[in-house]
């Protein structure tokens, strides 16, 4: 048996290390009233636990969380606050997507690939006083893996379980057991290289059994996990507070005794906040305002390392979508150098294919379609329209700011005057977040749409398989494509361990995918965050989020 040691570092073959540098469900709507234009004032506790002179943490950010149940989730702006609260087996170490332990201390791994067994730390506690133990664990992935259990509620679905552990019926994993209170096995039906990489993803952070028993559709806005912070209040649309767990089992964590989470729609307002003092940390800096925050001592840059992509996708079930020659067409029609210079201010590269490429197996061969307008109309008129499409398109643009995507609206205009140019109109529509992503997965109402993705934990299978096989229809495939020799390719890859032969199905996968189009890559971006001078302890993560338990003020 392979075996692994809590303090020993496993970096699997087709695992990116990262250094960080300092200095994105089935949600429910949440409406409610209008975000402020200012972060909520508090005033600063007392200092304790080595936080300095101020233990209250004000993050602002562009949108509000969907939900607080890490595994209903998929975008960043929930995951950012579930992480928080909820602990896995496994965890990522800060700046990296290398594992670690978690609330598991040790695993072992068997000859044929298909048993993990696991150790599990005791003595835990979940926040409402409850023993975490093998048992909790086994009810967590009982209830993701049944999708007609009794706790999945009405709206809700287990999207990240489906796209990392296949869709019912054709499941990874066969089935999770507890041996004794401090062990835990789980038995595969088939071998899955980055199956540690997955587990490991704030998705699958293990909840409160008995919370989820007693609040049931509850939970999802009142969530119990192992975390350094217990959760203490949600006010929808504008801020969420989470505050210092007291008995968390890591010693002298977490450093603050409060981190209030607060929407501040435009990224503008929120830089002013930062300049005036209503806020400590944001994300989402506009490339504008970079002059004026390295100009400012009382403030410092934070660069996230590039592990995404932006993109406009197709609704490939739609017409006249459904046709990779129209896909093809529209696809030399975006200009991606200048979207990139008026709207990334540089710091962004043009995307090619639909994974970054520091990934394992990135197809540097591939060729991009060139913006070139006058060949866009004339494979739009091979494809039968010689005088562009006949009827409006709607087109979703992002109503938030994401770090692939500074400003979605904005973006989507220009790109919408470029398509006008060739005969094609659309009608842009931004709805409210959670229904934006919600309309993504049924695909009924936009016929292209803007989204992009950080990576999870830095495997090609979690932006190719999670985001473009036929298991994912429904969960993070927006695009609704499906071509039966990319979905061979892509399961081929997930379940082999060589990571040469993995290299090489990917990149094959990648030639295909081009050529069908079901998106146009856009971007490959370098996300700004800007903080007090003082801030200390905030190590950035290629994964688009990280634990604020490190966190002080100098």
């Amino acid at each position: 048996m392979r075996k692994w040691q809590s303090g020993a570092a496993l970096l699997l073959a087709s695992v990116l290390v990262f250094t960080g540098c300092s200095g994105n469900n089935s949600p429910a709507a949440n409406k409610g009233t209008p975000a402020p234009s200012k972060a909520p004032s508090t005033s600063p506790a007392p200092s304790t636990g080595g936080a300095g002179s101020q233990d209250t943490l004000i993050v602002a950010r562009g949108g509000d969380a969907a939900s607080l149940d890490p595994a209903i989730v998929t975008d960043g702006e929930s995951i950012k606050v579930t992480e928080q609260i909820f602990e896995g087996l496994l965890t990522y170490k800060a700046d990296s997507t290398e594992i670690q332990p978690a609330l598991a201390e040790s695993y072992e791994v068997s000859e044929d690939g298909l048993t993990y067994t696991f150790k599990l730390r005791q003595g835990v506690k979940f926040h409402d006083g409850t023993d975490f133990n093998a048992d909790a664990v086994v009810f967590n992935f009982n209830r993701w893996f049944d999708p007609a259990g009794p706790y999945k509620f009405e709206g809700d679905s287990f999207d990240y379980y489906d796209s990392m552990f296949g869709p019912d019926g054709s499941r990874v994993i066969k089935e999770v057991k507890a041996v004794d209170p401090a062990t835990v096995q789980i038995v595969l039906n088939k071998r899955q290289a980055p199956f540690l990489q997955n587990i490991a993803m704030p998705s699958f952070g293990i909840a409160s059994p008995k919370a989820i028993e007693e609040k049931k559709d509850k939970f999802k806005s009142e969530p119990v996990g192992t975390g350094p912070f217990t959760f203490k209040e949600w006010k929808r649309n504008e801020s969420i507070t989470i505050e210092k767990n007291p008995n968390y089992w890591k010693q002298g964590l977490p450093k603050l005794n409060r981190v209030i989470i607060t929407v501040i729609p435009e990224n503008t307002a929120r830089f002013t906040a930062l300049q005036n003092g209503e806020i400590d940390l944001m994300e989402g800096v506009n490339p504008d305002d970079l002059a004026a925050l390295e100009s400012n001592a009382e403030l410092q840059k934070i660069v996230r390392p590039s592990f995404n992509i932006g993109y406009v996708g197709f609704n490939v079930k739609k017409k006249p979508f459904d046709d990779p020659k129209v896909r093809v067409a529209l696809s030399h029609a975006v200009n991606k150098a200048g979207i990139i210079q008026a709207f990334y201010g540089g710091l962004a590269e043009p995307a090619i294919n639909p994974m970054p490429p520091s990934t394992l197996g990135y197809n540097k061969d591939v060729q991009d379609y060139p913006y070139d307008l006058e060949k866009a109309k004339k494979l739009l008129a091979d494809a039968g329209y010689p005088n562009g499409l006949p009827e409006e398109m709607v087109f979703y643009a992002m109503p938030v700011a994401r770090p692939y995507m500074p400003d979605g609206k904005k973006v989507a205009e220009a790109i919408q005057a470029d398509f006008a140019k060739i005969g094609v109109k659309t009608k842009i529509e931004s709805p409210e977040w959670a229904t934006y992503l919600s309309d993504l997965k049924t695909g009924e109402k936009e016929d292209l749409f803007m989204i992009g993705w950080t990576g999870d934990n830095g495997d090609p299978d979690n932006f190719l398989f999670t985001l473009l096989h036929k298991d994912a229809i429904g969960s993070n495939n927006y695009a609704q494509y499906s071509n039966e020799e990319v979905n061979k390719l892509l399961s081929q890859g997930q379940s082999e361990t060589d990571p040469a032969k993995r290299e090489e199905l990917y990149k094959q996968a990648q030639v295909l995918i081009k050529a069908d189009a079901p998106w146009i890559p856009l971007v490959h971006s370098t996300p700004l965050l800007a903080g007090k001078a003082n801030i200390k302890g905030y190590v950035l993560s290629p994964t688009g989020s990280e634990p604020y338990s490190e966190v002080y003020f100098e």
